[in-house]
């Protein structure tokens, strides 16, 4: 008797331990989890609409920035005579064409007798060039107070002001990014699932964030990547497949990302782009 309980002791521990090992096995190969979860954020590089000696940065680095700030000044000593410049270029052809519009004016009131039609419609054409040579100077004007304006390089999002690396004295040339902005608003998660999980996985469905920290995060999916590169078949300089000539039996689960909408952000927590966290989809709702 004393053999038989302790067979079937044997036989009850081994059963609970192959149930144990069989939901580890099940938790670990199709639960949708992931530890390679990284914190992403859209990230705006600054730079000047116009060339110029940077001759003031009135923000810190990390600091928080609001839309409308001002990250950066250019010299406007330049764009302020290209103003004065473009207006009395616009006060001297405006001057122009009334004269030829007045001109213009008189002969149409003239008699056939005393000037020839062909004069007349001369008159005409020579006030349209002016108007138009008026017109032009006017777009030449706005286009130089509009460069005076970016001389003052301003936040076009609400963020932080990241790794700065500029000062007074640089050399700023237009499209040349000097400053990086964190949009506060606009922080998300890719996390990268094995394929063999993706079946799992739906748009809308509730998801953990686990932070290194310790903090416990909430979103949900909001999108699932369609497509990821294929290292093995790339394109030859003729744009032909270039098949790999090896093949590897044993084949790794390729990881595609998914993107989180981060729902709830703890009181106080710091988020930054670029740290790592586990990603647990919940399947509650399937």
């Amino acid at each position: 008797m004393k053999k038989f309980f302790s067979l079937l002791a044997t036989l009850l521990v081994l059963t609970l331990a192959i149930g144990i090992g069989r939901s580890l096995w099940e938790h670990y190969m199709n639960t949708p989890w992931t530890r390679d979860g990284r914190v992403r954020a859209d990230i705006i590089n600054v730079a000047a609409d116009v060339n110029g000696y940077v001759v003031n940065v009135p923000v810190n680095d990390n600091q928080l920035v609001k839309k409308g700030d001002v990250l950066l000044e250019i010299d406007p000593e330049h764009y302020q005579i290209a103003v004065k410049q473009a207006e009395s270029l616009l006060a001297s052809r405006k001057a122009t064409w009334e004269m030829r519009k007045q001109n213009a004016r008189r002969r149409a009131d003239m008699d056939n007798l005393v000037i020839s039609r062909e004069n007349r419609d001369d008159a005409s054409n020579i006030a349209d060039s002016a108007l138009a040579d008026y017109q032009h100077a006017q777009a030449q004007l706005d286009a130089a107070r509009l460069n005076l304006k970016r001389t003052k390089v301003v936040a076009t999002v609400d963020g932080y002001v990241t790794n700065l690396n500029v000062h007074p004295g640089d050399y700023a040339r237009v499209g040349d990014p000097k400053m990086a902005v964190i949009d506060k608003h606009s922080f998300w998660v890719y996390g990268f699932f094995e394929e063999t999980k993706l079946p799992h996985i739906r748009v809308g469905d509730s998801a953990e964030l686990q932070m290194m920290s310790g903090e416990v995060l909430k979103g949900h999916v909001e999108s699932i990547s369609r497509g990821i590169y294929d290292r093995d078949n790339p394109q030859s300089r003729e744009l032909i497949a270039d098949v790999n000539p090896t093949f590897n039996w044993v084949r790794l689960a390729q990881r595609v990302p998914v993107r989180i909408h981060i729902d709830e952000i703890p009181e106080g927590y710091l988020l930054a782009a670029g740290t790592t966290c586990t990603v647990i989809v919940d399947q509650a709702g399937q």
